[in-house]
């Protein structure tokens, strides 16, 4: 089955609930006043669907598959994987999301069918999830934004650490969820309400204002904007 561009044919916009994209950097842009202000650029899609599920059906409900395209090994992918794949007549994707749908846009879509950035629109508020730059161990003082003492006379080799943990002998332990130097980074980050700036179908480009978690070239999912859609 080949691939179904969705550009210029005017499909069902509830489907731009979610695509995958990649970050490709910040940058600047001017306002009409001169104001500078912060964007950053987003590579959205191809997303074609893989799968298309429906509460009519043996799923119990509604909802579709969407794949971005990426490097993934064939040994990596398991037999109903790969089942689904094939039923759908497409090469094997690195990344998959399912997004639930209504039951008008399930009877809008169908496997193959690719959505793009032209999902999204200028003013538009998006969200943005995205995994954040691994920083290793590190300790509490840029993990935490703990200070450093007074690098005065009397201090030796404690410059940056993170002082005493013990409670004496009652409990005499170090209770949980102590600030201590340990992992930081690559956790899952979510940036709510970023206004769409820009719009560029050709490219496959959406310009977000603000920033975005992760470093240059990372996965994201780009979503509306939860709390933006809500009944004022």
């Amino acid at each position: 089955m080949s691939l179904k561009s969705t550009i210029g044919k005017g499909y069902n916009k509830a489907l731009s609930k979610g695509l995958f994209g990649r970050k490709i950097g910040m940058t600047q842009i001017f306002g009409l006043e001169g104001q500078r202000i912060p964007v950053t650029v987003l590579e959205v899609g191809p997303c074609p669907v893989v799968r298309v599920k429906s509460a009519a059906g043996n799923d119990g409900y509604n909802a579709i598959v969407l794949g971005y395209p990426g490097i993934k090994k064939v040994k990596n992918i398991n037999e109903p994987e790969a089942g689904v794949f094939k039923k759908a007549g497409l090469e094997p994707m690195a990344h998959l999301r399912e997004m639930r749908v209504s039951a008008d846009d399930v009877a809008a879509v169908e496997v193959g069918l690719v959505l793009t950035a032209e999902a999204f629109q200028v003013g538009q508020k998006v969200d943005v999830i995205g995994t954040t730059k691994g920083r290793g161990f590190t300790g509490v003082i840029k993990r935490h934004n703990y200070h450093m003492p007074k690098a005065s006379h009397g201090t030796h080799e404690v410059f940056r650490h993170g002082g005493s943990l013990g409670t004496r002998t009652t409990p005499g332990r170090v209770w949980p969820n102590k600030k201590m130097a340990g992992h930081y980074g690559t956790d899952r980050v979510t940036v709510q309400n970023l206004g769409v700036v820009q719009v560029d179908v050709a490219k496959n480009m959406v310009v977000v204002r603000g920033s975005v978690p992760g470093p240059n070239g990372s996965l994201v999912w780009i979503q509306e904007a939860v709390k933006g859609t809500k009944p004022q």
